[in-house]
């Protein structure tokens, strides 16, 4: 509902359904699906990988099966975006990762991408992917425009698109339960329309205090969402009957409440308007945005931080919401009782709730734990003082400046196997180096084998800007087959491919990568 979708070949399909999924509408049985490098039941893949053998054309098909691209048109509608890259390369079997990308359409407008990270299953990072954007677009609506919108719902007209999608065809998947859904974010507005005065807002331009409330706007839009799967999920916990114990996925949708609240999912977003660029961040996933020097270099700069045990002020939050008593159990072994990375996420109600709620689950709901996963099928221990997870994003605000080129987003898998400086000069040689590639002077006193070193690198370079002119895909291929010298070795990357799913999880994670042109690079 409220959704346009632009599709992969460009096309605008559109939704006024007002009880049907807030997802863009399905895709076509013969669309394809997400692709996944190798199985447990590839012999092809296994046979590769004990051989250490593929062709280019195979790796490139597997890099590339995920990719999308788009380019918006110039002119304010933009807000300064030129367009973005984006690829998903799944280890986990299904993949746990998600994407979106969309145009806020109503009052001021607003370009918005995010990349999600599930954990205990898909189901939490694929609702969220598909429900936080409309969730921070009634956040940020003016009310006039919301009051107009629940005019349309109640005299049953056409309501007015709120966003343009733009997708690859495999992220058009569209859960159950839209009516849900639907339900849930008409409450969420119309106690926007009850609390506030449509009559005292005011149309201003964006300064200091209208960042104070874009900030706000943003964390309302990600708690609410939050608490409305809590709230859908008791809701069904109470009106459905026990079913019997089925085997993993089995019967149970994506969209099940129960399973979407059980699993979990941490979410990174960039919400840019009129040249202000918004991170919302909560977890583990990271922005970063690459900045061109005046003297052409390229600098990272972070716009997150990770909300985990490595982040020595999230520690101390997570320790200070709770007993003295419990101070060595809240956090053990890095993890949230023991068990959870990142300290801040979407779902994992088992961390949330009361415990005669989850008892009350753990109880008659056998089915749900199974289907879920057996690690949340037991009760977690040291459970005292709950909650223990928040799902309030960390945003950052920035003007975006004229040597601001572009901004990564990624799912944690890119960032445990690069270094955000290696990402950002990745991506800004891809921009330039189409048109100049700066010469090689050897330095006083170099070597053969320096002066090699130097060689293979530009090599690299070179046949990594001829094979990817989508960056995210760029990435990828770095992130699997660097070889130390900035180049790509491809009997690792072909190897690192053709693990099977048994064993390419001990490996790498699954890697989501988003990379948002700003401005054009001076060449």
């Amino acid at each position: 509902m409220f959704g346009r979708t632009q599709t992969f070949g460009g096309r605008c399909r559109f939704e006024l359904q007002q009880c049907c999924s807030l997802s863009s509408l399905s895709p076509p049985p013969d669309l394809p699906k997400l692709y996944y490098p190798a199985g447990s039941e590839s012999r092809k893949y296994r046979r590769g990988w004990e051989m250490g053998q593929m062709s280019s054309a195979q790796v490139n098909h597997i890099l590339k099966a995920n990719e999308y691209s788009h380019t918006l048109p110039r002119g304010p509608a933009s807000h300064g975006v030129l367009g973005f890259h984006s690829n998903m390369l799944p280890s986990n079997h299904p993949g746990e990762d998600r994407r979106s990308s969309a145009t806020c359409l109503p009052g001021r407008g607003a370009v918005m991408l995010g990349v999600f990270d599930g954990h205990a299953g898909p189901a939490c990072a694929h609702v969220i992917s598909q429900r936080l954007f409309y969730y921070v677009a009634v956040a940020t609506l003016p009310l006039k425009t919301l009051a107009e919108i629940e005019r349309a719902v109640e005299e049953e007209r056409a309501v007015p698109s709120l966003l343009e999608w733009h997708k690859h065809p495999q992220d058009h998947s569209c859960p159950d339960g839209g009516a849900n859904s639907f339900y849930s974010l008409r409450n969420y507005w119309q106690e926007r329309l009850e609390v506030e005065d449509p009559e005292e807002e005011e149309e201003e331009d964006e300064d200091e205090e209208d960042g104070g409330r874009m900030t706000s706007a943003l964390v309302n839009a990600f708690r609410r969402l939050d608490y409305d799967l809590s709230v859908e999920a008791q809701v069904h916990l109470s009106v459905s009957s026990p079913r019997r114990v089925s085997l993993p996925g089995e019967g149970l949708p994506l969209s099940n409440p129960l399973r979407v609240a059980l699993s979990g999912c941490t979410a990174c977003v960039a919400h840019i308007s009129n040249g202000i660029l918004h991170v919302a961040n909560l977890g583990d996933s990271r922005a970063v945005l690459g900045v061109q020097e005046p003297d052409g270099r390229w600098s990272a700069v972070s716009l997150t931080n990770d909300h985990n045990a490595q982040n020595p002020d999230e520690l101390q939050r997570i320790l200070g919401e709770h007993p003295v008593s419990e101070s060595r159990t809240v956090v053990r072994h890095d993890r949230l009782l023991g068990l959870l990375l990142p300290f801040r996420a979407f779902g994992d109600v088992r961390f949330k709730w009361r415990p005669e709620m989850l008892s009350r689950l753990y109880e008659t709901r056998p089915d749900v734990l199974s289907a879920v996963g057996e690690a949340i099928r037991v009760p977690l221990p040291n459970y005292l003082t709950p909650p223990y997870l928040s799902a309030q994003p960390e945003v950052t605000r920035h003007h975006i400046r004229p040597a601001d080129k572009f901004l990564v987003l990624a799912t944690d898998g890119l960032w445990e196997l690069m270094h955000r400086q290696t990402v950002v000069q990745l991506v800004g040689d891809q921009l330039t180096g189409l048109q100049y590639q700066r010469p090689i002077v050897p330095s006083t006193g170099m070597t053969l084998g320096g002066l090699q070193s130097l060689l293979l690198e530009r090599r690299g370079r070179v046949m990594s800007v001829m094979d990817d002119q989508n960056t995210a895909t760029l990435l990828l291929r770095h992130a699997l087959g660097d070889d130390g010298y900035g180049s790509v070795a491809p009997n690792r990357l072909e190897k690192m491919l053709s693990l099977p799913a048994e064993l390419a999880r001990r490996y790498r994670d699954d890697i989501t990568v988003t990379v948002v042109n700003l401005n054009e690079p001076d060449l």
